[in-house]
């Protein structure tokens, strides 16, 4: 219980901490994914819009995924041993991302439809996204951004973890969290890069007009449609603010979880 509630404590800290302060190159970043185009998304103009959806989000979110995560992670390397370790942080990650979604897609259609419209606040995108589309409203792209978030896991964590014990053995001791960033970072660039195009279907599908072909959350259509509109340049618009998003983030996450997850651990273990 005590493990758990450090998993939980340190990756709320960690969720919060990214969301917040990188915000403005999430902006920056749907703005460029719109159909719309960057400008008349609002450009440079509103770009914390949708901050407060975030703000209440983030951290159960990040919670819920560490806590499934580090769960799967202990429970599966216990049973398979250590020469499997790639593949139960792959499968420890995305059944992470699976349960986190379940918090983080509402927040994402609020703080994404605010991005994208900030002449509207976070209250009346959810008051208008609950009668024009009801609840399940909330839940567009669900399984989008599942699409999205799984193959980045699949990407980043076991390189992370791969990062930590290549430095871990080579120094002949753990990484301190500061470390722990440095790998964060590098392991975030990669799987951002690779995974831009999921990640503009998902926004594109997000901010669809309801009932429209793209509204229905088919991503290989979402993929094909932006591929008609804009060639292959338009399947990875955003990535240079997602990378740099990303790449800032992964340290700053995964680097404030490690140091959040060693200290309430050693706390913990002195009562």
């Amino acid at each position: 219980i005590k493990n758990t509630l450090s998993f939980f404590q340190s990756g709320g800290a960690a969720g919060t901490a990214v969301d917040v302060s990188l915000f403005p190159l999430d902006t920056i970043k749907t703005r460029l994914q719109s159909k719309a185009g960057f400008f008349a998304s609002g450009g440079f103009r509103g770009i914390y819009s949708g901050l407060p959806s975030v703000v209440i989000g983030s951290a159960p979110t990040a919670a819920l995924f560490f806590c499934t995560y580090e769960f799967v992670k202990n429970v599966a390397g216990n049973a398979v041993g250590e020469k499997w370790a790639p593949l139960v942080h792959m499968s420890a990650a995305s059944f992470g991302e699976v349960s986190a979604c379940l918090l983080r897609v509402p927040v994402e259609v609020i703080k994404q439809r605010a991005q994208a419209s900030p002449q509207y606040t976070s209250l009346s995108i959810l008051k208008s996204t609950l009668k024009a589309e009801g609840f399940g409203g909330l839940y567009r792209g669900y399984f989008s951004t599942v699409i999205r978030e799984v193959p980045f896991s699949f990407i980043q964590f076991p390189l992370w973890e791969y990062f930590k014990k290549c430095w871990s053995e080579s120094r002949g001791q753990p990484v301190d969290p500061w470390q722990s960033s440095i790998c964060g970072a590098m392991a975030g660039a990669i799987g951002s890069g690779l995974t831009t195009p999921l990640d503009v279907a998902k926004t594109r599908i997000m901010l669809a007009e309801t009932g429209s072909p793209l509204s229905k959350g088919s991503i290989l259509y979402a993929l094909k449609t932006i591929y008609a509109e804009k060639s292959f340049t338009g399947l990875f618009a955003g990535i240079v603010p997602r990378v740099t998003w990303i790449t800032i983030g992964g340290a700053v996450f995964l680097g404030v979880y490690d140091k959040c997850k060693v200290t309430l651990t050693e706390h913990m273990q002195k009562e």
